[in-house]
């Protein structure tokens, strides 16, 4: 494609996650033209047209992807929907930024990456968090051999009450509860700086405790599709992952928990130095002494990197940070982590 050209894209799923984060991404880009949006409730699509000047919306994604404007798409449904509407638009010869997980099983996620592959399409998954400012400049560190060999990492994410309101808690609409809700945002994180290697074995437990709890005074966040809420997902997991090249990672992640709210945290140690991501810190020696750094960045919007990258990789043909085959390694440790809890024991990835 012409780096001179502008980029059309279509929405599919017209949510929290479309309207608050993907759209205003794609505004503030100057090459881009927002063509089409979809979504099954047509009132909310119609609403999402109009208000961010779409040219047109839909109810059926087949339908808006035979438009010949539409050169790459986000794909910000259920999750239950996004191997159907990703294998739809590679079909179509569209581009495609998936929303994280990429997909409800494995074998969902290998069909997507087959279509993608047929197709000769991009396909970026969106884990958000690679495309921080601070992520980026841990990266550069660890690339860069400044933590030496990796061998272990910490990674989380609790709230003490947090649990979103709507289709998360769904199992049929989500695949699962905080596991594969923000767990799968830490797990790739740190397994992303621990330099991606191939997982091999998971241990884990799952817990449902709290469901739909009465607690007053606190933040949900809160699907456009509340109305009928079912709690069937886990609400904590916690594990151990293994992998090939003996390095490992432990993981704990909650929406409802008796404890202290920690957000997001990736722990990272390496034979040269150790780092935590939030804030950004590298434990290090120099000179014999314990030395502790705290590198300074600028303030980044990770959404408005992400739909950048997917935009510039659209243009250029350029493989993503985060590529399908990533979405598939992810989506093997969370369903691994399911398959150990329901099992009780140690499963083979």
């Amino acid at each position: 494609m012409s780096q001179d050209k502008k980029v059309g894209i279509g929405i599919i799923g017209a949510g929290n996650i479309a309207q608050n984060c993907h759209i205003p991404s794609y505004l503030k880009q100057e090459d881009v033209e927002l063509v089409a949006i979809c979504d099954i409730n047509e009132a909310r699509a119609k609403e999402a047209a109009e208000r961010f000047g779409f040219k047109h919306y839909y109810v059926d994604f087949n339908d808006m992807l035979k438009l010949k404007e539409i050169d790459a798409v986000s794909v910000c449904t259920w999750n239950n929907a996004h191997a159907a509407a990703a294998i739809a638009a590679a079909n179509a010869g569209k581009d495609i930024l998936c929303e994280k997980p990429m997909a409800m099983n494995v074998e969902q996620a290998e069909a997507m990456i087959k279509a993608a592959r047929e197709n000769n399409v991009i396909f970026m998954m969106g884990f958000t968090n690679r495309y921080r400012a601070d992520s980026k400049l841990l990266k550069e560190y660890i690339d860069n051999g400044r933590l030496g060999d990796i061998y272990f990492a910490r990674a989380g994410w609790l709230r003490r009450r947090g649990t979103p309101l709507g289709w998360f808690t769904d199992a049929e609409k989500s695949g699962g509860g905080p596991l594969i809700d923000i767990g799968v945002h830490v797990i790739d994180l740190t397994w992303y700086f621990m330099g991606k290697p191939k997982p091999v074995s998971v241990v884990a437990s799952t817990y449902a405790k709290f469901g739909d709890y009465k607690t007053k005074g606190v933040d949900r966040w809160v699907a456009l599709d509340h109305d009928n809420p079912v709690y069937n997902t886990e609400d904590a997991a916690a594990g151990f992952i293994k992998f090939d090249n003996g390095a490992s990672l432990s993981f704990e992640v909650s929406w409802a928990i008796n404890g202290k709210d920690t957000g997001i945290y990736s722990q990272i140690f390496g034979t040269k130095a150790g780092a935590n991501l939030d804030p950004l810190t590298i434990y290090g020696e120099e000179d014999d002494y314990l030395v502790d750094k705290y590198p300074t960045f600028s303030k980044e919007n990770n959404f408005d990197n992400e739909i950048r990258h997917f935009l510039d990789c659209v243009k250029s043909g350029e493989e993503p940070i985060s590529p399908a085959e990533d979405g598939l390694a992810v989506q093997k440790m969370l369903n691994g982590i399911y398959a150990s809890a329901q099992a009780g024991k140690e499963i083979l990835l």
